[in-house]
């Protein structure tokens, strides 16, 4: 009697089992939780995603890289967020011609909310049994890991 082992895909291969798992997990994640906490701060995703990375002062361009869009978007961005007081332009003590963004008093205020908020799990997660937690947990180190 022999013994059947099924084979483990190639990387990259598209199984039918991961179409599957894709389908059954992407209406978990998506819309993202940020982007509804973001509305209720009236923040759209950039404002959000830019307040997110102000963990210490960022220069424009590494805002930008962060955000995924040109320099003169953040311009935008950071005008919005300085006129709502989260934010505040600084010289660079190595150059001071290049700008920091750093978070008012405010800004800080506001994004330990936010940050606090998007590390809430949602509902389904807090519902399963904390075995399954756990296994969730195990398998979503697996695939990060796989994913660099």
């Amino acid at each position: 009697m022999s013994k059947t082992t099924a084979a483990k895909p190639q990387r990259g291969e598209v199984t039918e089992t991961a179409r599957e798992a894709w389908r059954l997990l992407a209406p978990l994640v998506y819309p993202p939780p940020f982007l509804h906490v973001g509305r209720e701060h009236d923040l759209r995703p950039a404002a959000f995603g830019a307040l997110r990375m102000l963990d210490q002062p960022r220069a424009m361009g590494e805002i930008a890289t962060y955000l995924h869009c040109d320099n003169s978007n953040v311009t935008g961005i950071v005008d919005g967020l300085e006129e709502r007081g989260l934010v505040e332009r600084q010289p660079a003590p190595h150059d001071r011609r290049v700008k920091l963004i750093a978070l008012t008093a405010e800004g800080r205020r506001l994004r330990t909310r936010l940050m606090k908020a998007v590390e809430v799990p949602p509902e389904w997660m807090r519902g399963l049994a904390a075995e399954d937690q756990r296994a969730l947990r195990e398998i979503l180190q697996r695939a990060g890991s796989a994913r660099d």
